[in-house]
């Protein structure tokens, strides 16, 4: 597994890229796995600091649950939709991993906690990363053009008919 430092340190505009897709939409989608080992998707928001990846849970949620159980995840950005050129279209991405608990009250205030009060509500995860992809209109549009970076194979390029 790699934190977000990694993956900057060995591909630099591939992780610049992957950063500003996630950084343009404040809403992303996160995978879980269910206790009956379905997936449930929910809503987040993640931040890219301090070489990694974080998010918060508010106390209660059932992905806390679900992370705590098992901590394989997904996180994908939100895309724009498909301009009628398709070969406009910038793709979208995402990573995989496991969440990590982390207990840093600080960081988690910083991250949206607005109770009011010096007690911070919520539960705070870094991501140990697994995989990082980028899906985009290939050149010519007759394909999608796919970077996958992973630790263990670094950066690959992969199309998709």
């Amino acid at each position: 597994m790699a934190r977000w430092a990694d993956v900057e340190a060995a591909e630099p505009e591939f992780a610049a890229r992957v950063q500003a897709k996630f950084d343009a939409h404040r809403h992303k989608i996160m995978a879980t796995l269910r206790k009956d080992g379905s997936p449930r998707l929910s809503g987040i928001e993640v931040t890219f600091s301090d070489g990694d990846v974080w998010f918060g849970s508010m106390p209660g949620a059932r992905k806390l649950a679900d992370l705590r159980r098992d901590a394989r995840l997904a996180l994908h950005c939100m895309s724009d939709d498909p301009p009628e050129n398709p070969v406009l279209w910038t793709g979208d991405a995402k990573l995989s991993g496991r969440a990590v608990e982390i207990e840093d009250p600080e960081r988690l205030k910083s991250m949206g906690d607005d109770s009011g009060g010096d007690e911070v509500a919520g539960h705070l995860f870094r991501v140990d990363i697994t995989e990082v992809v980028v899906v985009a209109m290939g050149d010519p549009a007759d394909h999608l053009a796919v970077s996958v970076w992973t630790p263990d194979a670094g950066l690959r390029q992969l199309k998709s008919h």
